[in-house]
């Protein structure tokens, strides 16, 4: 490792042997006695990095640090000083320094330094490089051997921590790898879920958690507690973009994270209104004819949500009071602000944010957001973005002060699929492309999960021949007409409705703002 160090001090002639250990150890060091040298020798030359003394004749530390990020605000300057003054600490601080080391310091204290802001990268990249390559055959055993919910919980949760690590790396080869790996994890626990969902279906208490659940096992434990809980329902949400956004929230909320399963289809129609209802589907086609909207029908399939929560509370004799609001653009951001102090009185708020479905489904109309989201890191990034700059944000700052437990999850999750399964049906199909239901429909049995009687899965059946069929990792349903421009169309977009842990393993979290 080398680089070259610029080091301010106006006693530099006593700092001739750490000169001489960081010289031996590749790095170029100049030197300057006083803050105007400096500034006039960074106006001439590049370095990596200043060590700067923060007490000399003429322009301060302080001042001298001013005047060199004019120059070049991203240069790293670690400040070097005898003065353990709080308010010099702030100060330094406050004008970014990358370090400060109290005097007297010693090599090892400097090289520490260098390897934390110059070298970092370098230093991560390696150590992940190396991690992941004595990992991979760990995570393989993991997918052959996981044989229940929490095994593959903790299975996505480990190749999800990989994928956002090696994004770091810049390691096409290694994210190759982990792609590839996820691939045939995905394939694994396609499997699983044909050999074990008609059970967790059947046996309701004995499942993992899933969609109708999170009311139950979730929400109400809350609120039986005393607690005010603000339900937020992110739709299309990832568990990777989950942690992402994590890092924005860890510093003023404490996180219980965990996970849980989407019924199948996971979509909207199915899975949100599962959670809203707290029923598997067949039940709420039963239970409320009127709120039930059937595939091919043209009325809104989640227009209802509000009533089935209502619904959901009285069958549990839940006494209080709640709202519910739909988020689809910053100007609806802005209305439930404005609202939020008289919300904030009610024991319970849901609130469904649609930005990142939204995102999803304009990425495969749009070529110009298929670019600026080409890749799963670019589509968390495009999340992180929306999140840091939109009225969401915003509220969080709201629900940081009011005494609430808050609630984030999802109804489900979606995969960019990219091989294609031929599927043929009558035109009364419906359009998803990663489940079909309908009377006739002709496709390789091998490549999908066939529910044949829908009824043993919970599922509606609009007629007495319905079968259900969901696609299997990333593949996705193509019909045979015009076959080739549809793949083209469809080939690396974000898809959702069908068996995947990137759709089905979905994040369950709650946050309690941090008491200072």
């Amino acid at each position: 490792m080398s680089a070259r160090l610029l080091w301010v001090d106006d006693e530099i002639d006593l700092l001739k042997a750490h000169r001489i250990f960081l010289e031996k150890r590749g790095y170029e060091v100049a030197t300057a006695s006083n803050g105007r040298d400096a500034i006039e020798t960074c106006r001439r030359e590049a370095f990596d990095l200043v060590l700067l003394d923060e007490n000399m004749p003429g322009l301060s530390g302080l001042e001298t640090l001013a005047g060199i990020k004019d120059l070049h605000p991203n240069l790293p300057v670690v400040m070097v000083t005898k003065n353990e003054a709080e308010d010099i600490m702030d100060q330094a601080i406050g004008s970014q320094i990358a370090d400060y080391l109290l005097k007297p310091v010693n090599p090892m204290q400097i090289l520490l330094t260098l390897k934390k802001n110059i070298h970092q990268r370098e230093i991560v990249q390696e150590i992940t490089t190396t991690g992941y390559r004595q990992e991979f055959g760990r995570i393989a055993m993991m997918a052959d051997e996981a044989a229940d919910a929490d095994a593959w919980k903790e299975l996505y949760r480990r190749i999800v921590r990989w994928e956002l690590q090696l994004e770091e790396t810049a390691d096409e080869a290694l994210s190759d790898m982990l792609r590839q790996q996820k691939e045939e994890a995905n394939l694994s626990f396609g499997k699983y879920i044909r050999k074990h969902y008609e059970g967790w279906t059947a046996d309701r208490e004995g499942s993992p958690v899933l969609s109708p659940d999170v009311f139950k096992r979730c929400v109400f434990p809350k609120l039986s507690a005393g607690r005010r809980v603000t339900l937020l329902v992110l739709d299309n949400f990832r568990y990777d973009q989950w942690r992402i956004l994590s890092q924005e929230l860890a510093d003023d909320f404490d996180v219980e994270e965990d996970l849980y399963f989407s019924i199948l289809p996971t979509s909207t129609q199915y899975a949100r209104n599962a959670i809203f209802a707290g029923l598997m589907p067949l039940d709420i086609m039963r239970q409320y004819p009127d709120l039930w909207v059937e595939e091919e029908e043209d009325e809104g399939k989640n227009l209802n949500e509000e009533t089935l929560i209502a619904k959901q509370l009285q069958r549990f004799r839940r006494t209080e009071t709640f709202t519910y609001h739909k988020v689809n653009d910053a100007q609806g951001a802005d209305r439930l602000l404005a609202q939020w102090n008289t919300l904030r009185q009610h024991p319970l708020n849901v609130i469904v944010i649609n930005f990142i479905d939204i995102l999803s489904h304009a990425r495969t109309e749009s070529q110009m957001v298929r670019e600026l989201a080409s890749n799963e890191a670019a589509y968390r990034s495009i999340t992180l973005s929306w999140f840091r700059h939109s009225g969401i944000r915003a509220l969080f700052h709201s629900l940081k002060e009011a005494d609430t437990d808050i609630i984030i999850t999802t109804d489900h999750g979606s995969i960019r699929v990219d091989t294609p399964t031929k599927v043929v049906g009558d035109r009364n199909v419906n359009t998803n492309l990663r489940y079909k239901l309908g009377k006739n429909l002709s496709y390789p049995s091998r490549e999908v999960f066939e529910m044949k009687d829908p009824k043993r899965f919970l599922l509606p059946a609009p007629n007495l021949s319905t079968t259900y069929i969901f696609a299997l990792g990333s593949k996705f349903f193509a019909y045979p007409n015009n076959y080739n421009y549809y793949v083209q169309y469809y080939r690396n977009t974000f898809q959702h409705g069908g068996i995947s842990m990137e759709e089905m393993i979905i994040p369950l979290v709650t946050l309690r703002a941090k008491q200072r």
